[in-house]
């Protein structure tokens, strides 16, 4: 997901709807803990970009750290460093490198590091870049990255003191090194764990020294492993569909066909008269989230054939029944007036009617479902003034204020258990927290039905593509020119799309005069054209959508980065070269585009067997902070299939805290943008979903993915995002390599069987 971070300063929640903080003291340590528990206070939000932050730039001392009651580290009295995390990994490998900032700074034994997700609580673990304790727009360690090198720091130092009280020496004569503390002169050699009690004793320091670059022994190395790999590998990881509780009830749910109906009425005779379901109810909707009728059954299976047996009826008066084909004519008939105008400079109609050379072209995108690996599912239990939920939590803050209004309690007295999620693609991150919300009242409705056990609400893969929420449709219209200099002279974008954050908490801080962010951003970035028009429509279609991995990038970078291309080969230039001298200003794109053009091997001829056509293309787009330029190349044969052979990644996304994990996101955001832009899509008759699982919504096969490279860009900038930068330029890179093989563009995603046409 994404928020533009101007807005982000603010909390997303009023007050009231945030929990109260358990009352510790100010330092921050809990006594009778066993050992040292420490949290840090959130840095400001200015600081989280700026490159001169000390430990990342290099220069060293902190400055005053206040401590506050939020625990982000806790070393046991057996040596063990738990630390807290307060970011979900849905296999991103946050909890890697939140683990990896606070072992850095603490000099622990990586053998010994533990990652446990932290509770739901804004006010200890808000994320600062969005305004709400969460997990999305790749801001987990742009967020927390000083925080967990601070507490690391403070609690090295903390150790020290300690030592230096017990033996009775100078604290400067004291060196720590992976979870040992020493003192060479008397030969005093403790593990943290001797210490720890001693240490929560000792003062919060005022100022910390963190290490300078050339001191990681940690950061930027290809070590450590990640922390969940053991526990996914042994099957000790906990994930939502592993939770099991006595007397839990599994709900498996019957959705309505059609966005906005609702259950008219139900037969449940050939349900119950199933072996093992012990019940059949319905549950209220709300909204953002679907009412519908749910099969309460001991195991997940039961409660599906159950579900399947039901027969419902329901009430489509208010359901939308458009197909997909309609709702695109929809968005070109809105393409022909104009919008509300997001940005203007120069003339860019007068600009157009005097250019000799320009393009005019429709691009359209289908809806896409996030379809991760793991269906949405979650754990309720209630009772009479509580609930606890169990759940991959990507939306802590959301989730925890949803439950709290639905059950009229206080959101404190919602408690939330964060286990790992099985991907989300930002599907957990749901603004309304529908699924969530849906478990709860199922839990609710059962409990007034005398089933006061847990309820664990489990989705199928069908109803996971059919229910809802998903990238947006999008339509863009472009006039482009060229000037006589051969470069870009005017530029009229016009983009139909629904917006993502209107109806949700976050519309207040992501629309501003009409305009959802998250529609047009990257847009026309970071070309700079002297006659520049802009402008969208953000049409409501009943289809619920929500953010999908790297959000408007996935349609606003194929655009621009296609529609640049078609002016390099308009005015007769290399691609590269064109987009050298248009990034000539902007340093860090430059670099990345040389950096993946020079490892490409870009002025190599590529060679083609007989009958084979071959091409190269690229494409740099910047999105979350981060900066990444992609070469594809590709092979299209006489029959017109195509085969993606290569792709050549650069990634610029500041201090790299762990390479294999940047390196592992590039690769597999590659893989699903290239999914996206061969095969998936979510098309609509009548209002019905017609994609269900993956034979008719296919992911890549592991026999297209095409051999990836991946070059990190060194830099000493503060770190920024990783999981979503890697998807976007892949779409207009492959296309703009068809396009090097063929002379055929390709406006319209996904691609299917365009080149065999």
């Amino acid at each position: 997901m994404y928020l533009t971070r101007r807005f982000a300063a603010q909390p997303l929640l009023p007050a009231g709807l945030l929990p109260a903080p358990v009352p510790l003291s100010r330092r921050g340590f809990l006594q009778g803990a066993g050992g040292l528990v420490l949290g840090v206070s959130f840095m400001p939000l200015a600081a989280a970009d700026d490159p001169a932050i000390p430990g990342d730039a290099g220069s060293g001392v902190a400055p005053e750290t206040t401590i506050e009651p939020q625990a982000f580290v806790h070393i046991g009295t057996d040596g063990r460093v738990t630390v807290y995390a307060k970011h979900l990994e849905m296999g991103q490998g946050s909890y890697t490198g939140l683990a990896t900032l606070v072992a850095e700074e603490l000099d622990a034994d990586w053998s010994q590091v533990r990652v446990e997700g932290a509770p739901a609580d804004a006010k200890r673990y808000a994320n600062t870049l969005l305004g709400v304790q969460g997990t999305g727009g790749s801001t987990a360690m742009a967020n927390a990255h000083r925080q967990m090198r601070e507490a690391g720091a403070a609690a090295r130092a903390m150790l020290v003191a300690a030592a230096a009280q017990r033996w009775g020496v100078p604290a400067g004569q004291i060196t720590v090194d992976n979870g040992r503390v020493l003192h060479a002169p008397s030969k005093h050699n403790v593990g943290f764990g001797e210490l720890a009690e001693d240490a929560a004793k000792q003062p919060v320091p005022k100022t910390l020294t963190l290490k300078t670059p050339d001191a990681f022994r940690l950061i930027g190395k290809t070590t450590p492993r990640r922390v969940d790999s053991a526990g996914k590998t042994d099957g000790s990881a906990q994930f939502t569909q592993d939770v099991q509780l006595p007397d839990m009830l599994v709900a498996v749910v019957a959705h309505p066909p059609r966005f906005g109906a609702t259950p008219k009425s139900f037969d449940a005779a050939k349900a119950k008269a199933i072996d093992g379901v012990v019940d059949v109810l319905e549950y209220e909707g709300g909204h953002g989230r679907f009412g519908g009728v749910a099969v309460l059954s001991r195991n997940t299976w039961i409660a599906k054939q159950g579900r399947d047996a039901l027969t419902v009826e329901w009430d489509e008066s208010k359901a939308m029944k458009d197909g997909s084909d309609a709702l695109m004519a929809r968005f070109r008939t809105l393409a022909d007036s104009a919008g509300t105008v997001a940005r203007q400079s120069g003339d860019a109609d007068a600009a157009l009617a005097k250019a000799d050379k320009r393009i005019e072209a429709d691009y359209e995108f289908p809806y896409l479902a996030h379809a991760s690996m793991e269906p949405m599912n979650c754990v309720v239990s209630l009772g009479e003034r509580s609930c606890e939920i169990w759940n991959g939590e990507q939306f802590q803050t959301i989730d925890q204020a949803g439950a709290a209004a639905l059950l009229g309690l206080q959101p404190e007295q919602v408690v939330i258990h964060q286990l790992y999620a099985g991907g989300s693609f930002g599907r957990r991150a749901n603004p309304h927290a529908d699924f969530v919300l849906e478990a709860v009242s199922i839990a609710k409705a059962a409990r007034k039905q005398g089933h006061k056990g847990p309820v664990k609400l489990v989705w199928t893969r069908e109803e996971d593509t059919r229910a809802g929420y998903y990238r947006p449709m999008a339509l863009h219209r472009v006039r482009a020119a060229i000037g006589k200099d051969g470069l870009p002279a005017a530029w009229h974008h016009r983009v139909v799309t629904e917006s993502i954050m209107a109806g949700t908490p976050f519309a207040e801080f992501g629309i501003r005069d009409g305009i959802d962010s998250s529609s047009l951003e990257g847009v026309i970035e970071p070309y700079e054209i002297p006659n520049l028009y802009l402008d969208l429509h953000s049409p409501d279609t009943g289809v619920p959508v929500q953010w999908w991995r790297s959000v408007g990038h996935t349609h606003t970078g194929y655009v621009t980065e296609v529609v640049v291309d078609e002016l390099a080969y308009a005015a007769g230039q290399d691609p590269v070269a064109y987009r050298r001298k248009l990034l000539k200003d902007h340093p860090r794109h430059l670099a990345v585009l040389e950096l993946a053009a020079a490892k490409a091997g870009w002025d190599t001829p590529l060679k083609a067997a007989a009958g084979e056509k071959r091409g190269r293309g690229v494409a740099v787009v910047k999105s979350f902070n981060s900066y990444v330029a992609e070469v594809a190349e590709v092979t299209v044969k006489a029959d017109g299939s195509l085969k993606v052979d290569r792709v050549v990644c650069a990634v610029d996304c500041g201090l790299a805290i762990n390479p294999d994990v940047i390196r592992a996101q590039m690769e597999g955001g590659i893989g699903f943008g290239l999914a996206a832009m061969l095969h998936s899509q979510v098309t609509l008759k009548d209002g019905v979903v017609e994609q269900s699982n993956f034979h008719n919504y296919p992911m890549l096969r592991i026999g297209e993915m095409p051999q990836v490279e991946v070059h990190i860009v060194a830099s000493a900038e503060p770190p920024t995002g990783v999981g979503e930068p890697g998807t976007p330029p892949l779409a207009p890179a492959v296309a703009n390599a068809i396009f090097a093989a063929t002379a055929k563009r390709i406006r319209r995603l996904p691609l299917g069987d365009q080149l065999k046409a």
